[in-house]
């Protein structure tokens, strides 16, 4: 943005009486409560207004200083919209998880959880909804619900968060409340966080995806192809490798690509629209593949010492549920070092020492990157993983 000479409320006030008095052949009464002290005032006041709406249309006539709304609208001059919308910006996704719907006594009843009952967090701030997943096997088409079948104490259950965003991620046992009473259902709870609610794509991600966008155009180059990975899904990870094939031989005119939603295990469907929005820029002859990530599962091994002013089993579930938190956030392509994973114990208020760790029963570190082997051109070629944790066993 220019910068412009702008002037404060007091020196624009000082301005107009200067210049009042320097064309009066007599001393001007300028003082606190004057008619004409007051005059200069209401117009410095309007003057700071039109200085203010210049500012704000010279930010909003730049990509770079603009925000919120100008962002959208400078971007949807250019950029096609996101499907029933008039702006890119890739919208915000709700969390979803599996809530547990539990009674007291395994009895030879069979209750329904319907879909469309509500459960509430502790505080009564996030609501989620359950769901219909025709691929359970408790869910059942009929009833429209969940069955928990006779002689069975518990139900697992899909539910989404009713607001988009991160607010609906929450930790292990926060989903406590039926909103929505259920005959023969006692209680519920998550026994697993939540943890794929994204917000609304941000100013800077837009931004940058534009830049990418507008590098792109007309060019079949790696500009072209990022941004059509990045406006492919709000929570992506990728990787590129050109010339080889994914078992690490040499084949020249081909690129693959790596993608992740951050499970490890991506979706039909996420691989598919992948898969077409890079298709869209792939230059005419040159061959393309896209495929999942690798998925590495690991289990952690460790002894902890306990300061005795602290519950030893409420500081081990604590870290075991730090470590899985943490490794399965790794993502596409990082290394899980083991000096990474023998410091997260110590996060956890109480924790004295951190003895005897194994990953997959070995020390070391777990590389997401596997070499295949050494290629014609004196290269490492790789297949990229996502690692996951299995198990955290801590004691």
């Amino acid at each position: 943005m220019p910068s412009l000479p702008t002037k404060s409320f007091q020196a624009v006030v000082a301005s107009i009486v200067t210049g009042m008095q320097g064309r009066a052949s007599n001393l001007i009464n300028f003082s606190q409560g004057s008619a004409l002290r007051a005059i200069a005032e209401g117009f410095g006041g309007v003057f700071l207004w039109f200085q203010s709406l210049v500012l704000q249309l010279l930010m909003a006539i730049r990509l770079s200083t603009s925000t919120g709304i100008d962002v959208d609208t400078f971007t949807a001059d250019f950029m096609p919209p996101v499907p029933g919308t008039n702006s890119p910006r890739l919208s915000a996704t709700p969390a979803t998880g599996v809530a547990r719907f539990t009674r007291l006594t395994a009895g030879p009843s069979s209750p329904v959880v319907l879909v469309g009952s509500q459960v509430n967090t502790a505080d009564g701030l996030r609501t989620f909804n359950v769901y219909a997943d025709l691929t359970a096997p408790t869910y059942s088409p009929l009833l429209n619900g969940y069955v928990m079948a006779a002689g069975f104490a518990f139900v697992d259950v899909p539910v989404v968060d009713t607001q988009p965003g991160t607010g609906g991620n929450i930790e292990q046992g926060q989903l406590t409340v039926m909103a929505s009473p259920i005959t023969g259902v006692d209680q519920v709870i998550n026994v697993n966080p939540f943890i794929n609610g994204i917000d609304v794509e941000s100013d800077a991600a837009l931004k940058k995806r534009f830049s990418d966008w507008i590098l792109g155009l007309s060019r079949g180059d790696m500009y072209g192809t990022v941004a059509a990975i990045e406006g492919s899904e709000l929570q992506i990870q990728w990787a590129i490798k050109e010339n080889y094939n994914l078992d690490g031989s040499w084949r020249q005119g081909f690129y693959l690509v790596v993608v992740d939603d951050g499970s490890g295990n991506p979706s039909t469907s996420f691989m598919q629209t992948a898969q077409n929005a890079i298709d869209a820029v792939r230059p005419l002859g040159i061959e393309l593949a896209v495929f999942p990530p690798t998925l590495i599962m690991v289990t952690v091994a460790m002894i902890l010492t306990v300061d005795p002013t602290y519950d030893h089993q409420t500081v081990v579930g604590q870290v075991a549920a730090i470590i899985a938190q943490n490794i399965d956030g790794l993502g596409l392509g990082n290394d899980l070092t083991f000096t990474m994973l023998c410091g997260w114990p110590y996060t956890v208020p109480g924790v004295v020492a951190v003895n005897s760790v194994f990953i997959n029963g070995r020390t070391g570190d777990i590389s997401s990157i596997s070499t295949k082997r050494l290629t014609q051109d004196g290269m490492n070629t790789f297949v990229y993983a996502t690692i996951k944790c299995q198990s955290a066993v801590v004691s």
